[in-house]
């Protein structure tokens, strides 16, 4: 896998914007072996033109993370981690199936502010287990643990999953949305209140510490993903590359990137810009598209300005924290 990694980087160098991010997202790169990772940096690194403040992080597990590795990852110039805790009580970490208990979870988040001051992690939201009380001790513990970025989701049943299976076989409670709604409105009150920026919809930071990579997707930059799934834009096309390890490894051998394309229409582009704006504290920025269509889009969002859902403001869009409740299908509604 890792030679195809390298092989790819290689294939695809010829992309000439100036790289400002790495991530080494999921599966579960904390897996890979120090030197792997420094091989695929040193290839990025020599095959690209990565900025000298480039942020780079990595997703680790929080049972994965031991002094040495930290040492490690810090040596080859991983400078950001992003945990996935998920909880800090026992019992909902078994319920989600989690690899690490709670105690791994604090002693090695401790154990990872030693070495990084850059950190996010993340938690979840609005299962069966978790009432409001454990809602806030699990908050109050990544504040007080001064984590300075939280990802924080409802979490989502998806089909043909053992937690779809568990619920349709009545085994599991399934997942009241009321509750997840009101759980996500104390999220957003908690935070700010110590002091948290709510800049995109899931996403909170304490000044000056929002995620640089997140936020390039967020603001329509272009760029390159390595690996199977990995998704790629340009500005104007999008591709990703093939799901399957195996064929994407053979492929790669015989020097092939296997991918699937896809031509965005200026429709489909400003509908994607409605989408990623609105998610965010900036919120939709009226003058960066044509009088004409935003005076459409300021229609449509009238109703959800008149109900108190959303604010317009110097020509700004902006989803209030109710409004925020609704953003997908408020951001639908505006599409053309």
């Amino acid at each position: 896998m890792v030679a195809a990694l390298l092989k790819e980087i290689e294939l695809v160098s010829a992309f000439n914007e100036e790289i400002e991010t790495i991530y080494f997202g999921g599966g579960t790169p904390s897996l890979c072996l120090i030197d792997e990772l420094k091989d695929i940096t040193d290839k990025t690194r020599s095959n690209f033109k990565v900025r000298a403040d480039a942020e780079i992080t990595l997703e680790a597990n929080p049972d994965d993370i031991n002094e040495e590795l930290l040492r490690g990852w810090k040596a080859i110039g991983i400078n950001r981690l992003s945990i996935g805790v998920q909880s800090f009580f026992e019992e909902d970490l078994t319920w989600m199936n989690r690899a690490h208990n709670a105690e791994q979870a604090i002693n090695n988040l401790q154990l990872a502010k030693q070495f990084f001051d850059n950190i996010s992690i993340d938690l979840i939201y609005g299962h069966p287990l978790l009432t409001n009380e454990k809602w806030k001790q699990n908050v109050d513990k990544a504040i007080k643990l001064n984590i300075p970025h939280l990802s924080c989701y409802a979490l989502t049943v998806e089909p043909k999953t053992s937690l779809y299976k568990m619920i349709h076989q009545h085994k599991f409670e399934n997942i009241d949305p009321d509750k997840q709604a009101e759980q996500f409105l104390l999220l957003m009150q908690w935070l700010t209140e110590a002091g948290y920026e709510h800049y995109e919809i899931s996403n909170f930071a304490k000044a000056g510490w929002r995620s640089r990579h997140n936020s390039s997707y967020w603001h329509g930059k272009k760029y390159i993903g390595i690996g199977p799934s990995a998704h790629s834009f340009d500005g104007i096309s999008r591709q990703w590359n093939v799901a399957n390890n195996k064929v994407y490894i053979q492929s790669l051998h015989q020097n092939i990137i296997p991918f699937e394309k896809e031509e965005l229409t200026p429709t489909q582009k400003l509908n994607e810009f409605i989408m990623i704006s609105i998610r965010t504290t900036e919120g939709l920025d009226l003058n960066k598209m044509d009088k004409q269509i935003a005076e459409k889009i300021c229609s449509k969002a009238q109703k959800f300005i008149d109900s108190g859902k959303m604010i317009l403001s110097e020509n700004l869009l902006r989803l209030t924290n109710e409004g925020k409740l609704l953003a997908d299908g408020i951001a639908a509604d505006l599409f053309f």
